[in-house]
């Protein structure tokens, strides 16, 4: 088998120019990834270029594959990622799969921004004081999840109120008030993550209704788990489309035969 026209473009976009050494020593798995990641998934779900990108990356940094992020970060940044963005997909990370994982990430990030002139740190993203970003982070979890958030904290018992309140001022108040990506984009990053972590099925049913909340709907759902699927493998790419089903059913035909 050799790689087909289509994969080798996309492929040569993203890399161009990169020998690489599995080619010489696993060139028959090399060839079957290729055509099948950089070929049949492009055609079969189509996405915006950098949209794709950006929810490989979060899924590579859920998988704990920091090599492969380093490949993928390069192509990312050849084909038009921003520092500020890849930055972003980062940080988001951090409260959805904790600071160990995305640590030698974070290096790895910097080490290929250095390398291509870029200075670090990157301009402030940041909207949210101490003072705020509770208040903050509980307007954004309403914006997504409406009015299930009050009847969360209602029903909560008082010695697990505190974790609720780093959900809203942490995870929601420091990070998705974050400039640099639309809300949108953050929420299918946070599904992305969630498929590719496994073991997370019930935050990821509720991240599916958020997604479809802020206007990513099943098709956009549908396309990046494909997308996601020669990353993360089959197991957890059924468990998400499972959800997705039970979420946001696929439409039926209601018209009649006479």
């Amino acid at each position: 088998m050799t790689i087909g026209a289509e994969a080798q473009r996309y492929h040569d976009e993203l890399f161009p120019n990169h020998k690489s050494s599995l080619k010489g020593t696993d060139p028959e798995l090399v060839d079957v990834f290729d055509n099948w990641a950089f070929g049949e998934v492009m055609q079969d779900a189509p996405m915006d270029t950098r949209q794709r990108l950006m929810v490989q990356l979060a899924a590579i940094i859920a998988c704990s594959a920091v090599n492969e992020y380093r490949v993928m970060l390069g192509g990312a940044l050849n084909v038009g990622l921003t520092p500020v963005e890849a930055k972003e997909v980062l940080y988001q990370a951090v409260p959805y799969v904790g600071m160990a994982r995305v640590f030698d990430f974070l290096h790895a990030t910097n080490e290929e921004l250095r390398s291509r002139g870029i200075a670090v740190p990157l301009e402030a993203q940041s909207t949210t004081t101490s003072e705020t970003r509770l208040e903050k982070g509980v307007a954004v979890q309403k914006a997504i999840f409406g009015d299930r958030i009050d009847a969360m904290y209602a029903a909560l018992p008082k010695d697990q109120l505190h974790i609720q309140h780093y959900l809203s001022a942490d995870c929601f108040g420091d990070y998705y008030t974050r400039t640099g990506l639309e809300l949108k984009t953050r929420e299918l990053l946070t599904f992305a993550m969630l498929a590719a972590l496994g073991g997370c099925e019930p935050q990821l049913t509720g991240h599916v209704a958020g997604n479809l909340a802020v206007g990513n709907d099943r098709l956009v759902l549908i396309a990046t788990i494909t997308q996601l699927l020669p990353f993360i493998g089959y197991p957890r790419t059924l468990n998400a489309l499972r959800i997705i089903n039970d979420v946001a059913p696929a439409p039926t035909n209601n018209v009649r035969s006479t």
